[in-house]
């Protein structure tokens, strides 16, 4: 956690309340209007804060995440502490073995480094290929983007119409939020999340492809850091004009 966030500001937590009270009421609207509907989880801040607002209300809403077989140590120790904190055992989603062999054989183990293409390539067997696999039959699906993530993240919608996985809703409810209210809120309610966050680490995928970040670097500059900011996405959030 940044302590430089000042995170007892009364301004911001005054603020924060309204944008629980909006987020409370959207998930409830969709776990009412969309069923079934699910939250993918990546287990960053973000998705903690959802976590806990859909476990708080109990709503009718499946939280899943994607195991890539290549996630920090300190992911897996989250996961085990969600079961502890929530008694939430999370859904996981695995890659399919037969096309992990396939990559890896034609790409080598590390084969993501040597261009964006292969990189690419890489998370659509690990994460793009379980994700349709997770959300085949759901009405709706909720992520924890925040638009002021990343430059690819820049106009992010609360809510939209996600062609690339067959024309399902797409929800966003901390879209607007910043980075300061996120941790406020996990702050304030006492929300377990990933120990490599207090490291440095915003953002959070795959062990290889993730590092710390320095002071004034962007939040996602430790995602996929070789290369350009514009093609820091893996293929689970397309974005379409």
């Amino acid at each position: 956690m940044n302590a430089r966030l000042k995170l007892d500001d009364p301004a911001l937590l005054d603020g924060l309340a309204a944008r629980v009270a909006a987020a409370r009421t959207l998930l409830r609207a969709i776990a009412d209007d969309f069923s079934p509907a699910a939250f993918a989880s990546s287990l960053g801040a973000e998705d903690m804060v959802l976590t806990d607002l859909i476990h708080r209300d109990q709503l009718a809403i499946e939280i899943f995440s994607l195991d890539t077989g290549r996630l920090p140590l300190e992911t897996y120790d989250l996961i085990a502490e969600v079961k502890k904190h929530y008694g939430l055992a999370l859904r996981l989603y695995f890659p399919r073995h037969d096309l992990v062999e396939t990559w890896t054989s034609e790409n080598g183990i590390n084969g993501f480094y040597e261009s964006v293409e292969q990189r690419k390539g890489c998370c659509f067997v690990r994460k793009v290929e379980p994700l349709q696999r997770a959300l085949a039959g759901r009405k709706a699906w909720i992520t924890g983007l925040r638009a002021s993530q990343a430059a690819t993240r820049d106009g992010l919608p609360m809510r939209s119409v996600d062609v690339a996985n067959g024309g399902l809703e797409k929800f966003n409810p901390l879209a607007d939020w910043s980075e300061r209210e996120v941790w406020a809120y996990l702050n304030q309610n006492q929300v377990p999340y990933n120990a490599l966050h207090d490291k440095f680490y915003p953002s959070i995928g795959c062990a290889p492809c993730t590092r710390p970040i320095t002071p004034g670097e962007d939040v996602r500059a430790g995602r996929w850091w070789w290369e350009n900011p514009q093609s820091k996405e893996c293929g689970l959030h397309v974005k379409r004009a």
